[in-house]
């Protein structure tokens, strides 16, 4: 406990912390949203420290687990605020730019200048767009024969300004099906153009049809050498962490006793078979769709051997049903595989089988906990349980799976929810999953799983995926039913029985 000189300085030094922020904020009002996304940012950053001085000069002492807690959420948060202030001050950037351009196109009297109205009739004074490559990267030229693909037919143009080395035109969407309207806009601009460009349909802040042109060295770029020899490291580095889970499984260690490789090859075999039906699902939906992917990146785990691997589109989607279709196949797929080894191995255990268990280990699932009841039937009365080891090779395909169906980020999940409720409910699902991942984490401290696969969202797998070339058509009410019980399969398969509901259901005794 700190005695009461160094208290006061605490004190001094937490008031100090606190006027310095309230100070701040004050500056910071000046200059609007930018100014308060930022002091924000100082705020997160700053009060982490602050609570941390204050409880240890009050003599509360937290564990690492809660400190990490804290500094994940904090940094979860930093990062939002980053990508709110990037997107802000692009904006405002954006602004400028087109009322600068606006205001020389007034000044310019040079006998082009009717020639560049010509190209911006269609928009008011704050949308005019000059030729110049300052403003706008796209060719005169060239930018008159993209205005050329649009009509009072398919996209009829109100306002056109800059974006990045491309061009937005917002305006009225005459088709009644914007998916056949983005076909033949895409088909127009390949036809004059030929794949130089994109054209992307998405909603804009207003809730109205925007398209957005871009060049097409945007696409998604191949892996380089580099990350090609990561995914080759991560690859075998996961093979080596599904044999240290199954050697665990079994009551020793593969790396201390090498001798013993031969025991640990079954389970990881089984292990592996999840990941690779699940990988080649994603390659044949993408191929469905005529999109790439890239090489794997896999995630090793010494407690269950692995989380699945990290799979990035290596070309652009068509659309949000090509981008659901692809992301649930994978984890459809080896959920199904799981299920089918979960069974046959209930099925297949008898007296003497490899794993003698407490009946407690199928309070873990609240999935798993139903088929053991309904196989095993009143042998779940005993307080061991003979099980086969397919039962623990197909319960760790389920978790994998329920883990790359959580709706944050680019996990399979977060692409799913994307693609059906769209971009701004994806980013909320996100961070209530990294909020939960946390509280999960800190309520039970003893399974360090939950808050290593919650830092490894935040870090690697948080931002969601890059919009699709047509955002506006949305899956159909079939896919949103595939969506919701994709999302039923995840938390039956990661929450747990309370021992009233287990016992209840015969499930122990």
């Amino acid at each position: 406990m700190f005695n009461g000189s160094e208290t006061t300085a605490t004190v001094i030094i937490i008031l100090v912390a606190i006027a310095i922020l309230g100070w701040s904020f004050n500056r910071s009002r000046s200059y609007g949203k930018l100014g308060m996304l930022a002091w924000l940012q100082s705020v997160v950053f700053t009060v982490p420290w602050l609570l941390f001085l204050s409880l240890f000069t009050a003599g509360i002492y937290l564990n690492i687990v809660s400190i990490l807690f804290v500094f994940v959420v904090a940094a979860g948060i930093y990062i939002f605020l980053g990508k709110r202030l990037r997107a802000a001050g692009e904006e405002a950037f954006l602004q400028d730019r087109a009322k600068k351009a606006f205001e020389n196109q007034l000044k310019d009297s040079n006998p082009e200048k009717s020639d560049r109205e010509s190209v911006s009739t269609n928009q008011p004074e704050n949308g005019i767009i000059t030729g110049e490559t300052e403003v706008v990267p796209i060719p005169l030229e060239e930018l008159k024969m993209i205005q050329g693909i649009f009509g009072i037919d398919t996209f009829f143009i109100t306002e056109t300004i800059p974006y990045q080395e491309g061009v937005i035109f917002k305006g009225n969407l005459r088709g009644h099906n914007p998916e056949v309207v983005h076909e033949r806009l895409s088909a127009s601009l390949k036809e004059r153009l030929c794949d130089r460009y994109r054209l992307f349909l998405v909603e804009g802040p207003e809730e109205k049809p925007v398209a957005i042109i871009l060049p097409s060295n945007n696409d998604p770029k191949p892996l380089t050498k580099g990350q090609t020899i990561l995914a080759v490291i991560l690859l075998f580095t996961t093979i080596a962490t599904s044999l240290e889970a199954a050697g665990l499984l079994l009551n020793f260690d593969f790396f201390t006793t090498p001798a013993r490789f031969g025991e640990a090859i079954p389970i990881s075999i089984g292990f592996w078979l999840v990941l690779i039906v699940h990988e080649l699902a994603h390659i044949w939906a993408a191929k469905r769709h005529q999109v790439r992917l890239s090489f794997p990146f896999f995630i090793p785990s010494l407690q269950i051997g692995g989380f699945g691997a990290i799979t990035r589109f290596a070309s652009l989607l068509p659309g949000r049903k090509a981008l659901f279709d692809i992301s649930l196949a994978g984890p459809a797929a080896g959920g199904i595989v799981s299920v089918l080894m979960l069974i046959g191995g209930l099925i297949l255990s008898h007296e003497g089988s490899g794993f003698e268990v407490p009946v407690q280990f199928f309070h873990g699932s609240i999935l798993v906990g139903i088929i053991a009841r309904i196989i095993l039937g009143s042998a779940l009365q005993e307080s061991l349980v003979n099980i086969h080891p397919l039962t623990i090779v197909g319960w760790l395909g389920l978790v994998v799976t329920a883990l790359n169906l959580m709706p944050a980020g680019q996990l399979d999940g977060g692409r799913i929810v994307q693609a059906i409720y769209g971009r701004t409910i994806a980013q909320r699902a996100t961070i209530a999953t990294l909020v939960i991942l946390g509280i999960v984490a800190l309520i039970n401290p003893a399974n360090p799983i939950i808050l290593y696969w919650a830092i490894a969202i935040l870090f690697l797998q948080r931002s969601l995926e890059r919009p699709s070339l047509n955002e506006i058509t949305e899956p159909d009410d079939t896919r949103a039913i595939f969506c919701l019980l994709a999302l039923f399969w995840m938390i039956a398969t990661l929450i747990p029985f309370t021992p009233a509901l287990a016992i209840r259901l015969g499930i122990g005794g």
